[in-house]
């Protein structure tokens, strides 16, 4: 699928990712969806927590950008080329809440990024220097990336421990 350019596309894209996601999720018990080990050491579980632990700091970037304010990118004390501390901090926050919270939870920021991508202008989202902080990327990268492009990321690795067979 190509990468959107245009909030319909987006937009589209979106519900396409989540809705294979969901169906791939529906056919796994809650046992199932716990069992470390499906990612690397995660769960099923886990890999939610982090799709909707990246979504909560677009948001934050987005929102401390309206404000006119720099957001720390990825998070405070982190680079770029630290991504896989940062992955394991996610891991850390989240892995003791239970699964029922995290779908909740997951849910509800599907939602929040669905609608500030509705609230959002074409001009918003795919115009180059729009918004000073994200230098030579569009808005709509950022939300690319949290939304369709992380949720392809999360069915495709959670094929692959499913098909390895490490669900029971």
């Amino acid at each position: 699928m190509p990468r959107p350019g245009t909030k319909k596309q987006l937009l589209e894209t979106i519900e396409t990712e989540q809705k294979a996601l969901e169906e791939l999720l529906a056919g796994l018990s809650p046992a199932q969806m716990t069992q470390p080990g499906v990612v690397g050491e995660w769960s099923v579980k886990d890999v939610l927590a982090h799709l909707l632990e990246w979504q909560h700091m677009v948001l934050s970037w987005h929102s401390a950008g309206l404000l006119g304010k720099v957001p720390v990118i990825p998070a405070e004390g982190f680079n770029w080329a630290q991504i896989p501390q940062l992955n394991q901090q996610i891991y850390e926050k989240y892995c003791k809440q239970p699964l029922t919270d995290i779908q909740k939870e997951f849910k509800s920021s599907h939602q929040k990024m669905l609608r500030t991508i509705q609230n959002l202008s074409e001009e918003d989202l795919f115009k180059r220097g729009r918004y000073a902080w994200t230098k030579n990327n569009t808005l709509g990268t950022y939300f690319i990336s949290s939304t369709s492009s992380h949720y392809l990321w999360a069915r495709t690795n959670l094929k692959k421990g499913l098909k390895a067979g490490k669900l029971k």
